[in-house]
């Protein structure tokens, strides 16, 4: 910002930062992020913190805040930025917005869910008593800043991780996204959603599909950014998979976990009549594409009846479901029957 140096050079202050960046990126980008501060005469504070599942509660956000307030951070004019996964982000976004009431902080994603999930919206927040998220807030990042070469360093598994979420877009939104994820999925795996030149056949694949998901996901989430609608097409996959997820930690990663619901919710569209035995079929060719699970032996009808009393509890009682209803358009429901969830279940056991 042109204007903020040159407040910054008439007034001889020197600009300061506070980072909280993950563990596993500081050891791979720690020196790049150190020399980037020092070059521009930026004082700084770069704090490294394991950030997992595991580790994504109330204590760690106590560290971050007695770290801040160490740094006598000024709370309008310097930003927290937090540089890592989906996990960092939510943390620190909560850290920030407990900091006097409201600090700014800017995200920078480093993997491929965090890029097209974590980063857009509103929301922050930690687990509670085995339970995903449950504390938490909504406020926006003054900033995210997105830079895809990040990704090239995470493992394969990672980058299925994150075609999980983008998947999600493309089933409730978007047939062309769900086309470049069936067309080109080995592609963005194996190349990691870099931008290649020399491969005309695949176009720029990453650029497309990123850039799509996240429109789409901004398209959902810009007029309700409060959630004071609870009708949410972005909750597919997102009715049985918190439970799964904490209860099988750390065998499922989140997006993961997301699309083992969204393969068992395909089923009941499929049950329900929604969708054809074809495009049933097409949705679970694609997820085996991009490397996703299918099924999870944690994902028992219990806990998907225990998953769904929970939904209730939280969805003014109503289920809520968002269901497709094709390839690439979808709708939410408030009235699945238990026999018709039963049946599905069952042939998808049994598939």
């Amino acid at each position: 910002d042109p204007q903020q140096i040159e407040l910054t050079t008439a007034s001889k202050r020197k600009l300061r930062r506070f980072i909280v960046i993950d563990e596993v990126v500081d050891k791979l980008y720690g020196a790049k992020v150190r020399e980037y501060f020092e070059e521009n005469n930026v004082q700084h504070k770069i704090l490294a913190l394991p950030t997992t599942e595991e580790t994504k509660s109330m204590d760690l956000v106590l560290n971050i805040l007695h770290e801040v307030q160490n740094f006598s951070l000024d709370r309008r004019t310097e930003p927290i930025i937090a540089i890592g996964g989906g996990v960092c982000l939510d943390i620190v976004g909560l850290a920030a917005s407990l900091y006097r009431r409201r600090t700014p902080y800017i995200r920078v994603p480093t993997t491929l869910l965090s890029y097209v999930d974590a980063s857009v919206g509103a929301k922050n927040g930690v687990n509670f008593l085995q339970c995903k998220n449950k504390l938490g807030g909504y406020t926006p990042p003054v900033a995210s800043f997105l830079d895809r070469s990040f990704i090239q360093s995470i493992p394969r598994r990672h980058i299925s991780n994150g075609l999980g979420e983008i998947l999600k877009m493309a089933l409730m939104k978007h047939k062309g996204l769900f086309d470049l994820l069936k067309n080109h999925g080995k592609y963005l795996l194996d190349t990691k959603f870099q931008s290649c030149n020399g491969l005309a056949d695949h176009g720029d694949a990453a650029l497309q599909t990123t850039r799509i998901a996240i429109e789409t996901m901004l398209e959902e989430l810009a007029p309700n950014l409060w959630e004071d609608d609870l009708d949410r097409l972005v909750d597919f996959g997102h009715l049985i998979s918190p439970e799964l997820e904490m209860r099988v930690l750390p065998s499922l990663m989140h997006g993961e976990a997301v699309n083992v619901d969204m393969a068992f919710m395909t089923y009941v569209a499929h049950a329900r009549g929604l969708l054809g035995a074809e495009e049933k079929e097409q949705i679970l060719q694609c997820m085996r594409g991009l490397e996703l699970p299918l099924w999870h032996s944690g994902c028992s009808w219990a806990l998907i009846q225990r998953a769904l009393r929970e939904r209730l509890r939280h969805s003014g009682g109503q289920p809520r479901m968002p269901l497709p209803t094709g390839l690439g358009v979808a709708e939410i429901f408030n009235d699945t029957s238990e026999e018709t969830l039963e049946r599905a279940y069952k042939l998808w056991v049994k598939d």
